[in-house]
């Protein structure tokens, strides 16, 4: 047997799982549609107007922003748990890291990216 032939095995079952479980639910639902379940739910609040304009960019900005800074404080977690096998040498990478890191928040800071308007 070649190989790769598991792989590509493992891979057409992934590919057949993942189209059953997204059009087997469509195709067995029932089909009762309902005006109330088709309005806008948010919060159990009733809309009070339609949904006007857009988002400002900023939103997407901090949104960005906030996962930048997610993935970055990730991964402290397996430096933490290979400190003791890094020693010395891990020590100053995570602080060159934390050195980078802090450069850019004190850029985006300075340039106002935290501040909603």
């Amino acid at each position: 047997m070649n190989p790769y032939g598991p792989v590509a095995i493992y891979l057409c079952v992934a590919f057949a799982a993942a189209l059953l479980f997204s059009v087997l639910p469509g195709l067995l639902q029932r089909q009762k549609p309902n005006p109330q379940k088709l309005e806008a739910y948010e919060c159990g609040v009733e809309p009070t107007s339609a949904v006007a304009g857009r988002f400002p960019v900023r939103f997407y900005l901090v949104a960005m922003l906030f996962v930048i800074f997610d993935v970055e404080a990730a991964s402290f977690y397996p430096w933490a748990v290979q400190m003791h096998a890094l020693r010395v040498f891990g020590l100053l990478e995570m602080i060159v890291f934390i050195i980078v890191l802090a450069i850019g928040y004190a850029y985006v800071w300075k340039k106002g990216g935290f501040v909603w308007r």
